[in-house]
């Protein structure tokens, strides 16, 4: 699993701007299966993506299509861990 930690370094202005697009991207990785779950940070510096995925390089290279990254609108810090404790509802990600 990986916690995706978005930082913009643009105004808000050019966030706004690219938000429709970078909101597709979402749904599209949500359907896929690899996104779990996503927001905003507050304050709305930044946001945060709970992703699903089999390493590293593949949620570098699936970042790589997010119109915030083509833009050059936020920095992505990605961190992988392994829950190992979940509640009930999402006993699937446990030990993976």
């Amino acid at each position: 699993m990986f916690i995706i930690s978005l930082t913009y370094h643009k105004s808000l202005e050019e966030v706004d701007a690219h938000l429709s697009a970078h909101v597709e991207f979402l749904k599209k990785n949500y359907a896929q299966g690899v996104f779990l779950a996503s927001g905003r940070k507050n304050p709305r510096n930044g946001g945060v993506i709970l992703a699903l995925a089999s390493s590293k390089a593949e949620i570098e290279a699936i970042i790589a299509r997010d119109p915030f990254y083509i833009h050059e609108i936020a920095k992505y810090d990605i961190i992988e861990f392994t829950p190992s404790m979940t509640a009930p509802e999402f006993a699937f990600l446990a030990n993976r």
